[in-house]
C-alpha cells in the first residue's frame, strides 16, 4: 500500500474502512441497548395496555375492554464529532498503519462516547433507571449510596433480580437476560467473590480472570471507566433504547485543501444518536448508587 494517499480517493475509502471496523466491534453497549439504525428524526415505541380479567356470570352477558395503544416518542437530535487536522508535513511522515491507527482511534473514541451516553442517561434523575440503594436489602425505597464490599456484591446482584422481578420484567429477563455495569475496582470485588465461592466460578477466575460480559448469578457483568461518579447501572437488556443515524454513523468527511488556512488536511467523522429509556422500561433499568 502507498503512503502518500494524500490527495486520492484511496486514503478516504481506506480511512473508512478502517473506521468501520471499529464501529463494528462487540461493545457493550450494543449487548445491553436495543439499537436501531435509522434515518428516522422521530422514534417512536408504541405499546398496548395490558387487558385484565374480568369475572363472568353464568347466562349474563360480558363486558368488552378496549386496546389502548400508547405512542411514546424522542427525536434523534444529539450529536457527538471527531475532528482531526493532520498538518501536511506529519501525513508525509505517517505511514500507512499510523494512519489507520488514528483512523481506528476515531472509532473507539466515537463507541466510547455513545457507551458514556447510555450510563449518564440511566444516571438523569426522572428521567432515567430507578434508584436504587441499601434499602433495597430490605426491600423498602431509598437511594442511600452502597459501599460494595466481598461480603454484600452477591446480596447486590440477589437484590437487582429481585426488583426486577417485582417490577414485571421477569419474562423479560428471562428473554434478554440481565447485565450489571460495575465500576473497574467492583469487578475486581466480583473476581474474588467468585475465586472463593464454587468449583466452576473459582477454576474460571483463577485460569483467566474475569472477561468484560461475564455471565454469573444469572448477570452479565461488565465494567467500564466510563460511568457515571458514584453510579453504576443495572437492569434488563434491550430496555434502554438507542436510536443512532445511520447515514452519518461511520461516515468520514476529508478536506485536502488546507482547511482554515492550515497547510494539511482534516478528517472529520461524527455521531448523531438518542438514549432513551421508556417509561414502561423505568422500573427494570436501576441507576445503583455506590460510595
Amino acid at each position: 500500500m502507498d503512503d502518500n494517499l494524500i490527495g486520492s480517493e484511496v486514503f478516504k475509502q481506506a480511512w473508512a474502512v478502517k473506521l468501520q471496523e471499529m464501529l463494528d466491534e462487540d461493545v457493550k453497549w450494543k449487548d445491553i441497548c436495543r439499537v436501531e439504525y435509522t434515518d428516522k428524526y422521530i422514534i417512536h415505541n408504541p405499546y398496548l395496555t395490558d387487558i385484565s380479567v374480568a369475572t363472568n356470570t353464568r347466562g349474563c352477558p360480558y363486558q368488552f375492554k378496549a386496546i389502548l395503544i400508547t405512542d411514546s416518542t424522542t427525536t434523534i437530535s444529539t450529536s457527538q464529532i471527531i475532528s482531526q487536522f493532520i498538518d501536511r508535513a506529519d501525513l508525509a511522515q505517517l505511514s500507512y498503519s499510523n494512519q489507520m491507527e488514528l483512523a481506528a482511534r476515531q472509532g473507539v473514541i466515537l463507541n466510547e462516547a455513545i457507551e458514556s451516553a447510555v450510563y449518564t442517561a440511566v444516571a438523569t434523575a426522572s428521567t432515567g433507571g430507578t434508584d436504587m440503594g441499601t434499602e433495597t436489602f430490605t426491600n423498602t425505597a431509598g437511594e442511600t449510596d452502597i459501599t460494595v464490599s466481598a461480603t454484600n456484591i452477591d446480596d447486590i446482584i440477589r437484590a437487582i433480580k429481585r426488583e426486577i422481578r417485582e417490577a414485571g420484567g421477569e419474562s423479560l429477563l428471562e428473554r434478554h437476560g440481565g447485565f450489571i455495569v460495575w465500576r473497574p475496582a467492583d469487578l475486581e470485588i466480583l473476581e474474588g467473590f467468585m475465586q472463593a465461592n464454587g468449583f466452576a466460578s473459582a477454576d474460571r477466575a483463577l485460569g483467566g480472570g474475569v472477561s468484560q460480559g461475564i455471565n454469573y448469578m444469572g448477570m452479565t457483568h461488565y465494567s467500564s471507566n466510563l460511568l457515571t461518579s458514584t453510579h453504576v447501572a443495572a437492569g434488563v437488556k434491550k430496555q434502554i433504547h438507542l436510536g443512532i443515524l445511520k447515514n452519518t454513523y461511520g461516515q468520514v468527511m476529508v478536506n485536502e485543501k488546507d482547511p482554515n488556512n492550515q497547510s494539511g488536511i482534516s478528517v472529520t467523522c461524527r455521531v448523531d444518536y438518542a438514549v432513551k429509556i421508556w417509561n414502561v422500561s423505568q422500573a427494570i433499568i436501576f441507576d445503583v448508587n455506590v460510595s
